[in-house]
C-alpha cells in the first residue's frame, strides 16, 4: 500500500496519521504538500485533522481551494482511496467529494473524549475487517462536528448504504444521548456512492498505536490490509 498525508497550513494531525501509516502500519508513505498538483503512484490518500487556515471563515472552506484538491478530486474519480478525519472531513465536504455539511457542536464547545460508535456496514474498504453492529471506542476532538444534511441526501445516504459510523452508546444503542455534537441519525462518518471515499470525525488514528490506550482506531487500518 503507497500512502500519502496531505500537508494543510495548519493541519496537527498529519504526523499522528504518517506515523500510523509509516510505523505500526508498514506501509510506504510520504507528505503531499497543499500546492502540489498530482499524486502519481497512491493507493490512499489521508486528509488529516486539524486546522487547515486556521479554519478561518468556516472549518474545511479555504482548503477546498488549494491546488492538491483537483488532484484529490481527479484521484478519487479514478477509484483511488481517499479517508478524510475530522477536519479531513470537513474538506471533503466543502469540496463536494462527500455530500453534507458539518456544523457547529450543538453545545457550541470543543468537544475533546473518547466516544463510541457502531458500524453500520463492513461493504467499504474501510471497514471490510469489522462486522455491523461492531461498537469501536475512538476519540473526537472537534468544534464543528455536527454532519447535517437534508432529508432527500439522508434517504439517499440510507438507501444506498453509505451511512458508515454512527455514534451510539456502549451496548450499540445509537441513542440522543450519544450524540456528542447533534449530528443527524447520529452519523459519524460517511462514504461516497463508490464507496472509495470516507469521512469520518472520530480519530482511528489515535486508537491504533498499541503503546497508547485503545486500540479500536486500528480496525479502519486493518480493513485495508486486504488492498496493501
Amino acid at each position: 500500500m503507497k500512502c500519502g498525508v496531505v500537508v494543510f497550513p495548519g493541519s496537527n494531525c498529519d504526523h499522528d496519521c504518517y506515523h500510523i501509516l509509516k510505523h505500526i502500519m508498514g506501509w510506504d508513505t510520504r507528505w503531499v504538500w497543499h500546492k502540489d498538483t498530482e499524486l502519481a503512484g497512491l493507493d490512499l490518500l489521508v486528509l488529516p485533522g486539524g486546522f487547515s487556515y486556521g479554519d478561518y471563515l468556516r472549518a474545511g472552506s479555504i482548503a477546498c481551494f488549494s491546488p492538491i484538491m483537483k488532484a484529490v478530486a481527479d484521484f478519487a474519480g479514478r477509484g483511488g482511496l481517499v479517508l478524510g478525519i475530522c477536519n479531513g472531513f470537513q474538506v471533503l465536504t466543502e469540496s463536494g467529494l462527500l455530500p453534507g455539511a458539518l456544523m457547529r457542536n450543538r453545545s457550541r464547545s470543543f468537544i475533546c473524549k473518547f466516544v463510541d460508535v457502531r458500524v453500520e456496514t463492513g461493504g467499504t474498504p474501510f471497514t471490510a475487517a469489522c462486522d455491523p453492529g461492531e461498537v469501536l471506542s475512538i476519540p473526537i476532538a472537534h468544534a464543528d462536528g455536527n454532519y447535517f444534511a437534508d432529508e432527500d441526501t439522508l434517504k439517499r445516504l440510507q438507501d444506498n448504504d453509505q451511512i458508515v459510523l454512527k455514534y451510539c452508546d456502549a451496548s450499540g444503542n445509537v441513542t440522543e444521548d450519544a450524540n456528542p455534537n447533534g449530528s443527524r441519525l447520529n452519523i459519524a462518518g460517511i462514504v461516497n456512492e463508490k464507496r472509495n471515499v470516507m469521512g469520518l470525525m472520530p480519530h482511528p488514528e489515535r486508537a491504533a498505536d498499541p503503546a497508547l490506550p485503545g486500540a479500536d482506531g486500528r480496525r479502519l487500518f486493518d480493513s485495508l490490509l486486504a488492498l496493501a
